[in-house]
């Protein structure tokens, strides 16, 4: 179940890993109370519960993919949607519960969406063996992720991959984190559409817009994403240097804006990188697969926790 800024999206998956079931619902979760949103996104879930079953599929567990800090089921924060310390996981698996009375109560976990969308594009994705990666999504906000050899790194307290709010100017337009000049006032989806000269309240028809400005040789669309590629590059190679991955993944709204987010990051990644081991179309730096999503990350950890221990969830 992924839970982001402006959008709900449930997928039931089986044991290949394959999407069986998938529904997905855009609406503006920004300014709602929380317990709002995920007894929304838990009446999707029993939606999507009650289509599995009709194929003969068992759930055996539920787990959320959530913007911002993830920790022990809290929403530590989550700045875009203005949450705080909200106990994720209780108030959905409790909302849930309620749809499902003789259903029983299922398991519930949480991550952040970045995570698990990373994770997603590592078991599923065209990474070719590649198991060392920095994964960046772009949606409303920007999330990212870092993958040492198939192991997701957390950091001491769940936090680490906040590279959205990295800081690209100290002297930047004021982000919703507080800080100034973070990189997602540069490439997130209402800066990229705003300094398009689109309305950023167009949401997922405005990044179509900007896909479709750019491909028509728009000047003003064409800035707009090269400017942002070229902050992105600057974040990216201090990442880089600080963690030397096999290769930088673009994901989100990233994935179809990337043949013009590539060459002006590519060209501060290179100039930028001490190894000297990146140079511009390596192909180290890619676009995500389709396969490369939170929700399907999400629904294959379940997956991933069964059959490390499939006694525990046997039929008895």
């Amino acid at each position: 179940v992924e839970i982001n800024i402006d959008y709900v999206s449930v997928c039931a998956v089986d044991l290949t890993g394959t999407d069986r079931v998938r529904v997905t619902e855009h609406t503006d979760h920004r300014g709602v109370p929380p317990a709002e949103v995920l007894a929304h996104a838990a009446r999707l879930t029993n939606r999507v519960i009650g289509s599995a079953r009709e194929q003969d599929l068992r759930v055996v567990g539920v787990e959320l993919a959530l913007p911002g800090l993830v920790s022990g089921g809290v929403v530590r924060q989550a700045p875009n949607l203005g949450w705080s310390r909200v106990a994720a996981e209780g108030i959905f698996g409790q909302a849930l519960s309620t749809l499902r009375p003789t259903g029983g109560a299922l398991p519930v976990g949480s991550d952040n969406e970045a995570n698990l969308a990373a994770l997603a594009e590592y078991w599923f994705g065209g990474l070719g063996g590649i198991r060392t990666f920095l994964y960046l999504t772009g949606e409303i906000g920007v999330g990212g992720a870092l993958v040492l050899n198939g192991q997701m790194l957390r950091g001491a307290h769940g936090f680490a991959g906040e590279i959205g709010h990295v800081v690209v100017d100290p002297q930047g337009p004021l982000c919703r984190c507080g800080a100034h000049g973070c990189l997602e006032q540069y490439a997130g989806r209402a800066a990229l559409l705003a300094a398009a000269g689109i309305d950023p309240g167009q949401g997922v028809r405005g990044i179509a817009e900007l896909e479709q400005r750019a491909a028509a040789g728009d000047a003003r669309a064409v800035e707009s994403l090269t400017t942002a590629g070229d902050r992105m590059g600057v974040v990216l190679a201090g990442a880089v240097n600080l963690f030397d991955p096999e290769a930088v993944v673009l994901g989100g709204i990233y994935r179809t804006l990337m043949p013009w987010l590539e060459p002006s990051a590519d060209a501060q990644l290179t100039a930028r990188v001490v190894s000297g081991r990146w140079h511009a179309d390596g192909s180290r730096l890619r676009a995500s697969s389709l396969s490369g999503d939170a929700a399907r990350g999400a629904a294959a950890r379940v997956m991933y926790e069964l059959m490390e221990n499939p006694a525990a969830y046997a039929v008895r």
